[in-house]
C-alpha cells in the first residue's frame, strides 16, 4: 500500500485527510499547525482528525525541523492540503513518488494567500481548485488536473470556500490512483497570465466609498463571517457592514460615503453614483443588526 504523508490546515485541510482516512490510505505522517492566538477558528481540526484515527500530528510552523522524522517514515507520496508554509526542497525529494499541492484557484491565476477572498472582492464569476508538482516556487509547479467552482454575484467567500474544498476533495478522487501508480501527466502554467496575492489583514477591510457600489459589495462579500469583515467608520464609530445588496439605485448628486433612509431601508451613496443597501451591520464592541432597524431608528437626509 502506498505510503503518504500529509500537511495540512483548514477546511480544506481537513476534508482532504478525511477523504485520504476514510477510503483507508496508509497516511503514516501528519503535520498541521497550531491555530493562531485570536484567530476565529470557523473550521475543524486536522490534529484532532489524525488523534482519533490513531496518528500523532506533528504540530509546526518550522517544516524543515520535520526532515528527520519524515525521512524515517520514508512516505511514496506527498500531499500539502492548505499548510500555510513553503516545504523546502530537502522535504520535497523524500518521497519517491512526488511531492503534490492542492491550491484554491484556478492557477496560475491567485497564486499566494488567501486566495478565494481576492478572487471574491475582485468580482470574480469563477474560481477552483488546482492539484500541482510542489516546487520550492510556491504554487508554480506543473498541474496534474483543475475543477471549476462557479462564484454567484451574492455568494460569500465561505460559500465559495466550502464549493473550493468539495473540488479538492473530487481531484483527490479522480487522481489518487494515477499518482500512486507512477508520474502523472501534466502541463507547465503559463506564467504570462499568472497572478500573485498576499495574504490579508483586517486592515485591507476599510470601505473606500469612492469605489463602485459593486466593488464595495464584493469586499462586504469577500470578507464577512467568518473572517473579520467590512468596515467604515460612516456611522459615527468603527462600524462592520457585514452583508449589502446592489439595489440599482441612482444616487445622483450624493457624495461617496453619504448615508441616505428610504422606504425604510438603510444606503449608502458609492462613488460611481449608486447606492449600495446595506443590509447587516454591527457597530464594535455593539451587538449585530439590520440595517432596516438603523434606518427605523434614526433618520438621515
Amino acid at each position: 500500500m502506498t505510503r503518504i504523508a500529509v500537511f495540512a490546515y483548514s477546511d480544506t485541510g481537513h476534508a482532504c485527510l478525511r477523504w485520504l482516512l476514510d477510503r483507508g490510505s496508509e497516511v503514516v505522517f501528519v503535520a498541521t499547525h497550531a491555530d493562531t492566538p485570536g484567530e476565529a477558528v470557523w473550521f475543524p481540526s486536522v490534529a484532532q482528525l489524525a488523534r482519533s484515527r490513531g496518528i500523532e500530528p506533528r504540530i509546526s510552523d518550522k517544516p524543515r525541523d520535520l526532515l528527520s522524522s519524515l525521512r524515517s517514515l520514508a512516505p511514496d507520496l506527498l500531499f500539502s492540503f492548505y499548510y500555510r508554509h513553503v516545504l523546502p526542497e530537502e522535504l520535497l525529494r523524500v518521497p519517491r513518488l512526488g511531492s503534490y499541492n492542492i491550491h484554491g484557484s484556478l492557477l496560475p491565476k491567485y497564486r499566494g494567500r488567501a486566495p478565494v477572498n481576492w478572487a471574491v472582492a475582485n468580482g470574480e464569476t469563477k474560481t477552483g481548485a488546482t492539484l500541482h508538482i510542489m516546487t520550492s516556487r510556491p504554487d508554480s509547479g506543473d498541474i496534474v488536473d483543475q475543477e471549476e467552482v462557479a462564484i454567484g454575484e451574492e455568494d460569500t467567500a465561505f460559500d465559495v470556500q466550502r464549493g473550493v474544498t468539495a473540488a479538492a476533495v473530487r481531484l483527490l478522487e479522480r487522481n489518487l490512483a494515477r499518482l500512486e501508480a507512477g508520474p502523472a501527466k501534466t502541463r507547465p502554467q503559463d506564467e504570462s497570465a499568472a497572478t500573485t496575492f498576499g495574504r490579508r489583514r483586517p486592515e485591507d477591510g476599510r470601505i473606500d466609498w469612492g469605489r463602485s457600489a459593486r466593488e464595495v459589495h464584493d469586499l462586504v462579500r469577500a470578507v464577512t463571517h467568518p473572517y473579520p469583515g467590512a468596515f467604515t467608520d460612516i456611522f459615527g464609530r468603527k462600524t462592520y457592514i457585514w452583508k449589502t445588496r446592489l439595489p440599482g439605485l441612482a444616487a445622483h448628486d450624493n457624495y461617496p460615503g453619504e448615508i441616505r433612509r428610504q422606504e425604510g431601508r438603510l444606503y449608502v451613496a458609492c462613488g460611481d453614483d449608486h447606492y449600495l443597501e446595506i443590509l447587516r451591520l454591527q457597530p464594535e464592541g455593539g451587538e449585530e443588526e439590520d440595517g432596516a432597524k438603523l434606518a427605523a431608528e434614526r433618520a438621515w437626509a
